[in-house]
């Protein structure tokens, strides 16, 4: 028997056997070249992953001069007392430099720390407390390097002097000079950051009580349920004459329930378990960002934020420093002590605080009101939110 071009076929091999190793060739060539196929997807794959990974690694900006300078002051610097807890300061920068800035008014060559918050993450991660710190506060602020190189001399000024004098690493200094908390990581995050997060997630949902119309701001919104896009959200957590009683407390505590609904979102829609929807907002969050150099990197921020997908909403706590008018100007800040020292050693000793909306200087062992004795508890409660919470319940 001979096969198709007249060669003589073994002993034993018919039609049917040569059929099955016709079969056996072309499985073998289809896996060889499956095998190659699949090396290259992997190839690809890996590429573009490491392309995603670089271009957002390269958004973000390392602060490397506040890092030095922090390091010259590092013998006076708090000692952190607990092992795995983290303290980020979180900066929000009112620079009128960048893309997209400059429509925020004039930049005239300084910039302050419009909001600034202290986030304590517990070491075993199952809660964050956020602290908002008040822009008017009167605090001891070090003598700091100016950008210029030259060094400020030490003044009482409010809070935000030290961001516009030194930059982020002033104002680091003059946060544990305040608490006697250890700043691991900052972050400066400036206008743009906060639009392009908000609409990356399309959109963020408040409640409004009443209308607002504030032209100052950009914004006008009907009363009730109002998804903002990321310039709404901008005007929204900034307005102060067009919003509730115009106070700087009152506009800590709106960004709050912000950001607590923000975080909600971001947790509701599964963004940090789907690469789809995280991309957009990496990309929107690293762009706007400025971090210690430990940080500056998609590596840096992810060994942060791991252990933060675990926390559930109504642990994650936004509360503002207990503070009051200022006794020699009505438009300034000081701290209520010794609430204010009773709420930083629980920080450093990373034990727990609670929040309420309804609350006013509430202390251990006493009920927030009618002065009657309670039973001691086990963790002071200050006024504030969780991110479970929204405005409109």
């Amino acid at each position: 028997m001979t096969d198709t071009a007249g060669r003589p076929l073994g002993p034993g091999l018919g039609a049917s056997a040569t059929g099955e190793g016709l079969v056996r060739r072309r499985r073998r060539r289809w896996g060889k070249g499956s095998v190659v196929g699949l090396a290259g997807l992997l190839v690809v794959a890996a590429g573009t992953g490491w392309v995603v990974y670089a271009k957002l690694s390269a958004n973000i900006t390392a602060d490397e001069a506040a890092a030095a300078e922090l390091a010259r002051y590092e013998r006076e610097r708090p000692t952190a007392l607990v092992h795995g807890a983290q303290n980020i300061l979180l900066i929000g920068s009112d620079t009128r430099a960048g893309d997209g800035n400059g429509e925020y008014g004039r930049d005239v060559g300084s910039e302050r720390s419009d909001t600034t918050i202290l986030l304590h993450l517990a070491a075993d991660r199952h809660s964050a407390t956020a602290v908002s710190l008040p822009r008017d506060l009167m605090v001891d602020v070090p003598g700091c390097r100016r950008t210029d190189g030259s060094r400020s001399e030490p003044v009482f000024a409010m809070f935000n002097h030290a961001f516009q004098v030194g930059g982020s690493a002033c104002t680091v200094r003059t946060v544990e000079k305040l608490t006697d908390i250890r700043v691991d990581h900052h972050v400066v995050v400036d206008f743009s950051g906060l639009k392009e997060m908000v609409d990356a997630v399309d959109g963020v949902q408040v409640c409004l009580k009443e209308p607002v119309d504030d032209k100052a701001a950009k914004l006008r919104l009907p009363a009730g349920r109002v998804t903002l896009d990321g310039e709404q959200a901008l005007g929204y957590v900034r307005a102060r004459k067009s919003l509730g009683d115009g106070s700087d407390t009152e506009r800590m505590e709106r960004q709050q329930l912000f950001l607590g609904a923000l975080v909600d979102k971001v947790q509701s829609n599964h963004v940090l378990l789907n690469p789809v929807k995280l991309y957009p907002v990496l990309d929107a969050a690293t762009s706007s960002l400025t971090t210690d150099p430990e940080l500056a990197s998609l590596r840096g921020l992810y060994q942060l934020v791991r252990g933060l997908r675990g926390i559930p909403t109504e642990r994650v706590q936004f509360l503002t420093v207990p503070r009051e008018s200022y006794v020699y100007d009505a438009n300034r800040d000081q701290l209520v002590e010794p609430e204010a020292e009773k709420l930083f050693a629980r920080l450093r000793a990373d034990r727990p605080v609670a929040v309420a909306q309804d609350h006013s200087r509430q202390t251990p062992g006493k009920t927030g009101k009618g002065g009657g004795k309670s039973h001691p508890s086990p963790a002071p409660t200050f006024r504030g939110n969780t991110a479970a919470e929204h405005a409109c319940e």
